[in-house]
């Protein structure tokens, strides 16, 4: 500790402190490497102990697909090459911003010119008796990843409360280790935010016919179990037995140590458009931070804001403005895409195409001759040009009978 604190203080330049090391704040330190950067040193505070990993793959760690090793960013010596000092498995636990100077819950102190929070967020709360019995579990973080793997080795059965694209994951997951899993779902169809009716019962199918149970329009009541939990009922009075409840069912940003320092908050960590905070020196990005009305779930904003603020920190004029956002996942290995509108109006024209014996799917959403939406199934490659269309939004009228077909039959 002696010679950390004599080597810190023969560092030259401003110090950087970023609270949070998931992807968005790797991103940052890719970002800001990638230019000259005024930091001497960078300290990174991460509460989980391993560095930044890809959270998108942990249901492949999950499933057994992948391991542990290869979902991690970067190696050790990408940090150390960087003049970055990762603390990992030592969260920040308080800051004073008179001093600028953070402590963690092991009682090291960092002082700071520059401060980020990339605290991320927590599964949301159902709010419901039973929630915090033994075996209800959140998916998402590596350690949850682990706790899942275990129990899965000594339980048959499972139930998902969440029909998004984590829940589906997890489902998919504990199903190929072997779990009967049931998925409860509140909207009438899986993946109500990224797809329409149709793909989501599409979906819905394939999930069934890999051994999953689908129950759409399912509101969770209580979980009911004495020393663990046993069941779930729901609000029709239905029971489900089970030996684990996992509770995918939306997020909730980190913001208990911005609102302990002071910051202003929402639902999120309040921002204006170059990411800074109410507070002078302290700027939020990714899911724990709010630009207006708006918190952001995905990753791919997080990333746009990352480029942002470091532009921002190495003194570039740069705004941060959201934008429409295309949502590409894989579910079970089926390919799904969507971005812009997912559903009609009474001003709003749809054009749809289906193959029944494929289970491919288009439809697009149309107002006032722009594209306004469009939602793949089975087949995506042509999500990106759908996208461009959407973002430029120029007149389809000229090419409206040939849309649905994709880049291979523009021929403008």
């Amino acid at each position: 500790m002696l010679r950390l604190f004599l080597w810190e203080r023969r560092v030259s330049g401003r110090r950087l402190v970023i609270v949070g090391h998931g992807m968005v704040a790797q991103r940052l330190l890719e970002e800001l490497t990638a230019r000259k950067h005024p930091y001497g040193l960078i300290r990174v505070f991460n509460g989980e102990p391993v560095p930044a990993y890809n959270r998108i793959l942990l249901s492949s760690v999950l499933a057994g697909e992948a391991s542990e090793d290869s979902v991690q960013l970067k190696p050790d010596t990408w940090f150390a090459e960087r003049n970055i000092v990762c603390h990992q498995g030592d969260a920040v636990a308080t800051i004073d911003t008179a001093q600028r100077q953070v402590t963690t819950t092991s009682g090291f102190q960092a002082a700071y010119d520059d401060l980020v929070f990339a605290t991320g967020s927590r599964p949301a709360a159902l709010g419901i008796e039973g929630e915090q019995l033994p075996g209800v579990m959140g998916f998402r973080d590596l350690q949850d990843t682990r706790a899942l793997i275990d129990v899965s080795q000594r339980c048959r059965r499972a139930v998902v409360i969440g029909g998004g694209f984590l829940g589906l994951e997890a489902a998919e997951g504990l199903r190929a280790r072997g779990m009967a899993v049931t998925v409860l779902h509140r909207s009438d169809h899986l993946l109500n935010r990224q797809l329409d009716p149709v793909a989501g019962a599409l979906l819905a199918s394939a999930l069934t016919a890999r051994g999953v149970t689908i129950r759409t329009g399912a509101s969770p009541q209580s979980i009911a179990g004495s020393q663990r939990a046993r069941a779930v009922q729901l609000t029709d009075d239905t029971l489900i037995s089970t030996d684990l409840v996992v509770v995918a069912a939306g997020i909730t940003p980190r913001t208990e140590l911005a609102r302990a320092t002071g910051l202003a908050c929402d639902r999120g960590i309040l921002v204006d458009e170059g990411l800074a905070s109410s507070v002078p020196g302290i700027y939020a990005l990714g899911e724990c931070c709010q630009l207006g009305e708006e918190t952001f779930g995905l990753v791919e904003p997080g990333y746009r804001q990352a480029a942002v603020l470091a532009g921002r920190l190495c003194g570039e004029d740069r705004r941060f403005a959201p934008d429409t956002v295309a949502t590409r996942l894989k579910i079970s290995g089926i390919p799904i895409y969507s971005c812009g509108a997912t559903s009609p109006d009474e001003n709003t024209d749809s054009v749809v195409w289906q193959d029944r014996e494929t289970d491919r799917y288009c439809h697009l959403l149309i107002r006032n001759n722009r594209l306004t939406g469009a939602v793949l199934f089975g087949e995506t490659q042509d999500g990106p040009w759908y996208e461009e269309q959407i973002r430029r939004g120029d007149d389809i009228s000229q090419r409206r009978h040939t849309l649905a077909f994709g880049a291979a039959y523009d021929t403008h």
